[in-house]
């Protein structure tokens, strides 16, 4: 790499540093789309500090939100108000979480720290009827298309880091928990498995160095239980 692409790199770096935005949190409203306008009860894993937990809450009679680390469960537990359909518990996924049967399970940026197929079967287990998984996952960059979508979402980063912070440094949001770790698995790998344990699950790559998946239960035979 030539010394000028590596200070333009540099600076873009001190420059998305000083204007952060959650790009987990960019996919919460996403998420609710794929969901009923009402259910009975949901479930969150990686749930962070609650802010999809608590907007779940919105759609379901009641809400379990697990997440491994105890310090963002106290911190999830301290920001959301008396009275919100969400129980925060510390847990660690796929065997720790609660047993269900949920009607909408969401998943956000987690599922590359668990082990993969064990964590969709766990997931679909505690489905119900009718239930409805959604993942917003990440994965390693292998094709030419993975490269042409983080090419185009360095700027969009950056502007888009820009304009939520009207222009001005701003501290991490919130809701961020520690640096996530790199994503082992590639796309192609990633469909593959998911379409072994979910079949006809849909996936899609996205912007912003994420994919998601949607699977609905149909009472498709393959599915223990």
């Amino acid at each position: 790499m030539t010394r000028p692409a590596q200070r333009f790199l540099r600076a873009l770096d001190r420059f998305n540093t000083a204007h952060p935005w959650d790009h987990n949190a960019h996919f919460h409203r996403w998420i609710l789309r794929r969901l009923p306008a009402r259910c009975d009860r949901a479930l969150d894993v990686g749930s962070g500090s609650g802010d999809l937990a608590r907007l779940l809450a919105t759609r379901a009679r009641a809400v379990d939100a697990v997440d491994a680390d105890p310090e963002i469960v106290a911190r999830a537990r301290e920001l959301t108000v008396p009275g919100t359909p969400v129980t925060f518990a510390v847990a660690e996924a796929p065997d720790g979480v609660p047993p269900g049967p949920y009607d909408a399970i969401t998943c956000v940026a987690v599922l590359h720290h668990l082990p993969f197929a064990d964590a969709l079967a766990a997931f679909r287990e505690r489905l119900a009827p009718g239930g409805t998984l959604v993942v917003v996952g990440l994965a390693r960059e292998s094709t030419r298309v993975d490269l042409l979508l983080a090419l185009v979402s360095v700027p969009l980063n950056a502007a888009t880091g820009w304009i939520r912070n009207r222009g001005r440094p701003a501290p991490r949001p919130a809701s961020m928990t520690a640096r996530t770790r790199p994503a082992a698995m590639t796309f192609p790998e990633i469909v593959h498995e998911a379409r072994r344990v979910l079949p006809g699950a849909h996936l899609r790559r996205r912007l912003f160095w994420r994919y998601t998946l949607v699977w609905r239960d149909r009472g498709d035979p393959h599915r223990a239980g």
